[in-house]
């Protein structure tokens, strides 16, 4: 069993406004090189939650920190003019909670981020800024979240 401490969260950066399948991440993964898509759970706009990876393999969805985390992303982070904005429907806002508080009484030690949060600490206050981050993922505040 991987020894788990981080749940990620991530979007799929793709526009609120289109769907955007589980099939075709995984396609856009495998076409990355990805031997599968790299988040363990994607959430729809419906709030469907579908798994993608087994929790037993690391992902590949935060360079240095697979290892030992398990990625859920969500569908959108993107307004209809490609924005980043937290684009969550209240479907998947509910599920997104459902999913991290079932991992977290699996994995209780695990800290709950969003991808921007894994960004480099560049003027090493101890905290990664929003002028730190490498990218806007998952275009919410993830630790102002009640899991």
């Amino acid at each position: 069993m991987r020894r788990i401490n981080l749940i990620v969260i991530h979007c799929s950066a793709t526009r609120a406004d289109r769907h955007y399948t589980e099939a075709e991440l995984t396609a856009d993964h495998l076409r990355r090189g990805f031997s599968e898509a790299g988040y363990h759970y994607y959430i729809r706009l419906n709030g469907d939650i579908k798994s993608l990876r087994s929790v037993e393999k690391a992902g590949a969805h935060a360079r240095g920190y697979n290892a030992s985390s398990i990625a859920v992303c969500y569908e959108g982070g993107l307004d209809c003019h490609g924005v980043p904005k937290d684009t969550r429907t209240e479907w998947q806002r509910h599920s997104l909670r459902v999913l991290v508080r079932t991992l977290k009484m699996d994995y209780p030690e695990a800290r709950v981020v969003g991808h921007r949060d894994l960004s480099p600490d560049v003027n090493g206050n101890g905290e990664v800024e929003p002028m730190e981050w490498t990218k806007e993922c998952p275009c919410f505040e993830v630790k102002g979240e009640r899991w």
